[in-house]
């Protein structure tokens, strides 16, 4: 399996980042999703699994940021259009990132449980999305945790493919 995303000059492009307008964000926060397309999925996958993290965070934060995590995608699709996350053209079980955690804990379904753009606060970060092929749909409910999707996947992935994606500062 392997999944592409567009980038230009090497990082992702603005629009997804920090730098997008203000018209992509809410409370400050980018919030339109970067396409992906996805290939070779194996035949016999009944869904797919994606995770956005940034690792480089660790050092700023104190933990690797979840900037999007989603599952039971239709394993069919060969392409998450641009804001797939928000505008829901895309059936998905949309989990919690990062800001709906216990240090940020914002509330806004529109902001926690979807995709958040990169901010990276100190100097370019590499953000690591992986795809997952699995061979069932996941039981979860929007809103679930990384690690509950973690935990429903044992046994069932089939196939995985991650892309680091640069982010300028």
């Amino acid at each position: 399996m392997k999944i592409n995303v567009p980038l230009q000059a090497g990082f992702l492009p603005d629009q997804f980042t920090k730098h997008a307008d203000a018209s992509d964000k809410i409370d400050q926060h980018p919030v339109v999703s970067f396409p992906i397309e996805f290939h070779d999925v194996p035949e016999n996958a009944a869904s797919l699994a994606l995770t956005l993290i940034d690792p480089d965070s660790i050092p700023v934060c104190g933990f690797a940021y979840i900037h999007w995590v989603a599952a039971n995608l239709d394993s069919s699709l060969t392409e998450l259009p641009t804001d797939a996350s928000q505008s829901g053209t895309i059936p998905m079980t949309l989990g919690n990132n990062s800001l709906a955690g216990g240090l940020l804990h914002v509330t806004d379904e529109q902001l926690n449980r979807h995709y958040i753009g990169p901010t990276p606060p100190d100097q370019p970060h590499d953000y690591h999305l992986t795809v997952f092929a699995l061979d069932q749909k996941l039981d979860l409910p929007d809103g679930f945790w990384l690690n509950q999707l973690e935990k429903k996947m044992t046994g069932h992935v089939l196939a995985q493919a991650t892309s680091v994606l640069p982010v300028r500062n």
